[in-house]
This record gives structure tokens, C-alpha cells and sequence, in this order.
């Protein structure tokens, strides 16, 4: 999906044990030189990376990374006069959390449409530029796009922006596909998140803790972010975004033992790896499934999107088809972002050729399921997309009323007798459980 982490190796996480790294962030500066060393170096490596000048680790998380960039941003204008500037363009490709992170910026956002490839409409943003250009901040786009593809125009998008007086900001949730291969500074960029998560191994998962520092042209330098108890960001620092200077600094040890370990042609590979992947499913899978927003050469960037729309008239949605995986053993993809009804599929460079494979056998089981429904040799609404998951109690249960047998429920393919992941949870309504509150802990009166 959208965010689908990388392997963490038990070699990078190995620091997080390190009795010397669990230390107070407001420390004097002489307890805490191992880490400024740690943070010294690992800001080489990411302004190598993405071809800018300075780095702020205070951000917390990419969308934090996000909303301090565009203050970044509203502080240099402000400085040269342009406070007024408060007009962001977001493609319909962005990442989610753009149009959340700019509004709480107190931005004015206008969401520019993409063509029929996927790319940023170039003429309809000529045109936005002459209705908003006097008032514009800038523009905000993912690149590679969330539609998993990379923008044709990129550079061309960026002088557009800056010759109409605004900034262009990268979200970098998927900068796994340009290390070694392009940079944020190569094709015009002003400021950029790093999801630390995501591109360099930094455990995903149960709300945090997160990194997501950003990295700016040497222009907006002197406005990172500042701290009123240690020493950090630019001369013109504009206030702290998190309460500890360097963030959650224990962490950075994964990311700089990541970059030390794979080294300069270890990280270009790992980025071929994630597109090579993602072509490879797509072709796949292209013959079972329409695919959304190739480029012009047929090809996606470090993921691609299905279109599920096309399986309504057998009463199948991509919810079924999310469900339906956890049978053959597959945590669901990202579902219906950011087009309703779609799979987003990222498989990272982690994955190997027999689990990609493995992938594309349940994609294509699945695939001739929904064709069984269509022709009326399964029924509508009680068949093994609309009934999955289906779980050890479900299927151990002497009540067993569906038309198809146990067997086609737990292994629709036969390797999952050698090697299954078991859902633990059979299927829920999922719009009740969103809009309405559920308690299931014991009542206070038994405690």
C-alpha cells in the first residue's frame, strides 16, 4: 500500500538496545557528542540523497514534516514581503495527508486534476497559475505520484512555480524510488519530507514514535525549525514543531546504519528493485485486472493501481477483494485511495521473486472467483469474497450452511496447506464499527 515499509534487519535495529543511546534529549551538548556525531553524519547522507542543503530532524512523522515545510516556506515569503502568499496547489495525486497538513497551515488549497495518464494536467495548471499566480505559496506534490507514476513534466512543473514567485514542496513518502537514480534538488525542489519510516527502515506501525525530517534548498535554510532549550535550526528559525530537538532521536540510528550498510550503489539497487517489482506484478496481473495511470511507455513507477469498478455488476468491491487475501495469506493493500475502489500495490524491493509470484497466484485466484459469480455458478451475496475472511472458527464450526465447501474457503491454493497465515478475525461491518463507538472493555462494576 501506500506506506509499505521496507525489511527492518535485526542489524539496523540492534542500537534501539544500546543503553548509551537512551539518554534525556535536553542533556548539555558535552553528554550528548556520540549523538550529535550520529546526527552530523546522518545529515551528510541525506542531503547526498536528495540533492538539498539543509536538514531539520525535529519532525515527528511525515504529515509533521509536511506542515513544518510550509511553515518553512511561509516564513521565507513572509520575510521578502509576501506574507499574503497563501494559495497551494495539490494535484489529485498527492499523498493523503497534503490537502490535511496545508489547511492546518492555514493555507488555501486548490486541487489541480490530472490527465489521462496520470501526470499533472500542465495546461490546466498554466491556467490556475494566471488566476491564483499573484497569491500563490506554491505547489505541493508527491513525485513519484501517488498514482505511481513519474511526472513527465517534472521540471517543467517546478520553473512554472517558480517563475510565478512560489515554492515547490516534495512529499517524499515515496522517495524509495529515486535514491541513486534522481534527487528532490535535481528536478527543482524547494523543501521536502523524508518518511524514515518508509525509504529507510524505520519500524511502521502502532502510531509511532516516527520520523519525518525535512530537507530545503539552501534559501530556506536559515527557517528551520528552532528549540528555546538546545541549540538547533536557522538564524530565522521559526518556532519549535516538536517538544524534543532532534525528535525521536533514538531512532536515527536505523536509517544511518541502513545508508552506512547499503552504500551508494546498494541504495541505487534497492530503488531499480522497487520499480522492477511493481512492473513485474503489474504485468502479471495486467491480463486479470484494468490498471490505472501507466505512463506512456506502459510502465508504473515503485507501485500501480487496479481498478475494481469494473467487478460492481457481480456485486464484488474492493473491500471483498481485500478480505478475500487474508484467506490466501496477504495483508490487504491499500484500498480506495487515492481513487475509490482500487488496490494501490507497492511490494518495496524487500519482497523476493517466489513471494511475488505467490502475490500474483492469489490475485489470480481470486480473479477467477469474481468470474465464477459472473456467470452464475456462485451465488451474489454468500460466496467466498462476500463471506472472507474465513477463520479456524469458522471453519471448525458444525454449522456450515455456504454453497462452497471448507476446502475452497482455507486453501484456494495448494500451498497454503504447506505455509498459512490464519486471519484471527472473521468479517466485520466496517462503516458500523467507523460511526459508531464499540466498547468491548469489561464494566467498571466488575473491576
Amino acid at each position: 500500500g501506500s506506506c509499505t515499509m521496507k525489511l527492518n534487519a535485526a542489524s539496523e535495529l540492534l542500537p534501539l538496545s544500546w543503553k548509551d543511546m537512551d539518554i534525556h534529549p535536553f542533556v548539555p551538548h558535552k553528554q550528548a557528542q556520540g549523538y550529535h556525531a550520529l546526527i552530523s553524519d546522518l545529515t551528510r547522507q541525506l542531503q547526498e540523497i536528495t540533492g538539498l542543503s539543509a536538514i531539520s530532524f525535529q519532525p515527528s512523522s511525515g504529515a509533521q514534516g509536511e506542515y513544518t515545510g510550509l511553515l518553512v516556506i511561509r516564513a521565507y515569503l513572509k520575510s521578502k514581503g509576501e506574507a499574503d502568499r497563501d494559495v497551494i496547489l495539490i494535484p489529485d495525486s498527492a499523498h493523503g495527508t497534503n490537502p490535511a497538513s496545508a489547511v492546518l497551515a492555514g493555507l488555501d488549497v486548490k486541487v489541480l486534476p490530472s490527465d489521462s495518464f496520470g501526470n499533472i494536467d500542465f495546461e490546466v495548471l498554466k491556467k490556475m497559475l494566471r488566476d491564483y499566480g499573484k497569491n500563490l505559496l506554491g505547489l505541493m506534490m508527491t513525485y513519484p505520484s501517488t498514482y505511481g507514476i513519474f511526472e513527465k513534466r517534472v521540471k517543467d512543473i517546478c520553473e512554472l512555480i517558480h517563475s510565478h514567485g512560489g515554492q515547490v514542496y516534495m512529499d517524499g513518502a515515496n522517495m524509495n524510488a529515486q535514491i541513486g537514480l534522481t534527487s528532490p534538488g535535481k528536478i527543482g525542489v524547494d523543501v521536502c519530507h523524508l518518511n524514515l519510516h518508509k525509504t529507510f527502515c524505520i519500524p511502521h506501525g502502532g502510531g509511532g514514535p516516527g520520523m519525518g525530517p525535512i530537507a530545503v534548498a539552501n534559501h530556506l535554510a536559515p527557517y528551520l525549525p528552532g528549540h528555546s532549550l538546545v541549540r538547533t535550526g536557522g538564524r530565522h528559525a521559526i518556532r519549535a514543531v516538536s517538544s524534543a530537538p532532534f525528535g525521536s532521536a533514538s531512532l536515527l540510528g536505523i536509517p544511518y546504519a541502513y545508508i552506512s550498510m547499503m552504500g551508494t550503489e546498494g541504495l541505487r539497487r534497492s530503488a531499480e528493485r522497487a520499480i522492477l517489482h511493481a512492473n513485474y506484478l503489474k504485468d502479471k496481473l495486467k491480463v486479470d485486472y484494468p490498471i490505472l495511470h501507466v505512463g506512456k511507455g506502459g510502465r508504473c513507477a515503485h507501485e500501480f493501481i487496479i481498478d475494481c469498478r469494473p467487478f460492481k455488476d457481480a456485486n464484488v468491491m474492493v473491500e471483498d477483494i481485500a478480505k478475500r487475501l487474508a484467506d490466501y495469506g496477504f495483508h490487504a493493500p491499500t484500498i480506495s485511495f487515492p481513487v475509490p475502489e482500487t488496490l494501490m500495490i507497492e511490494p518495496t524491493e524487500s519482497e523476493n521473486l517466489s513471494e511475488l509470484d505467490r502475490f500474483c497466484e492469489a490475485m489470480q485466484g481470486i480473479r477467477k472467483e469474481i468470474e465464477e459469480i459472473r456467470k452464475g455458478k456462485a451465488d451474489k451475496t454468500d460466496n467466498l469474497l462476500k463471506n472472507a475472511p474465513h477463520t479456524l472458527s469458522m471453519l471448525l464450526s458444525d454449522n456450515w450452511s455456504h454453497p462452497y465447501s471448507r476446502e475452497q474457503a482455507a486453501f484456494p491454493v495448494s500451498g497454503l496447506r504447506k505455509r498459512k497465515l490464519w486471519p484471527s478475525v472473521a468479517r466485520v461491518d466496517n462503516a458500523l464499527g467507523d460511526r459508531n463507538l464499540i466498547c468491548t472493555c469489561p464494566s467498571l462494576q466488575k473491576l
